[in-house]
């Protein structure tokens, strides 16, 4: 997950609440025709094993073949079976630890769960790969969090470690998610909510991230 030469503030999808195998893979092929993303995050919700398994199955194939990295969700098991390119462990320090450690460099290692700058720092010095600032699902409102939006500027003006920030469900907002100066924004209802073309909404993501780096507001 690294910038593009543009050096501007990349998209990260997450599969919504509710997804699950070919439909939603369906659905994510559809959204990654829209142009650049640098990484799908397929958290399991409530999915059991299996069912979580078969999920990744279906929408890790679809996400690699289009240049992103497939993240897994704190499942260790789906994740080695699954092929998929990272892991992100939102289970504590330990847990995150026992996955950088385990990793060696070879798979994406992430974060999140960090609701303050101590906690934040305290997972920091692990060195994961990113730290993601927000909740999945939390994406309720038009805009992002002014919680998750102070952190991420605070973040990312002070460390070296790349963050992720939740955006809001409007594509409207997406300029308040790119002014952090965060690496990713994340987005998962303003592409993937009911009536959404998400082709269209990644394009348009897109363009929004592109015309704000090239105004020099980035």
């Amino acid at each position: 997950m690294t910038h593009s030469i543009t050096n501007r503030c990349r998209l990260v999808l997450i599969a919504p609440d509710g997804s699950s195998g070919p439909e939603f893979a369906a659905r994510l092929e559809a959204a990654l025709t829209g142009g650049d993303v640098a990484s799908v995050i397929l958290p399991a919700y409530g999915m059991d094993a299996s069912s979580y398994q078969r999920h990744l199955e279906a929408c890790i194939p679809v996400v690699q073949a289009h240049g992103a990295a497939a993240i897994a969700v704190n499942d260790t098991q789906a994740f080695g079976r699954s092929g998929a390119d990272g892991l992100h462990v939102d289970t504590g320090v330990e847990a995150l630890a026992e996955a950088v450690e385990k990793s060696r460099g070879q798979q994406i290692v992430g974060t999140g769960g960090a609701e303050t700058r101590h906690r934040a720092l305290d997972l920091g010095e692990v060195r994961p790969d990113y730290m993601f600032f927000g909740r999945f699902g939390q994406d309720t409102h038009p805009g992002p969090h002014r919680k998750n939006l102070a952190l991420a500027e605070w973040w990312a003006s002070m460390i070296e470690i790349p963050c992720i920030v939740m955006g809001g469900a409007s594509l409207a907002t997406l300029g308040e998610a790119a002014a952090t100066d965060a690496e990713f924004v994340a987005l998962s209802r303003a592409v993937f909510g009911e009536g959404i073309d998400p082709a269209a909404a990644v394009t348009q993501a897109n363009e929004i991230l592109e015309d704000y780096a090239f105004s020099g507001k980035g």
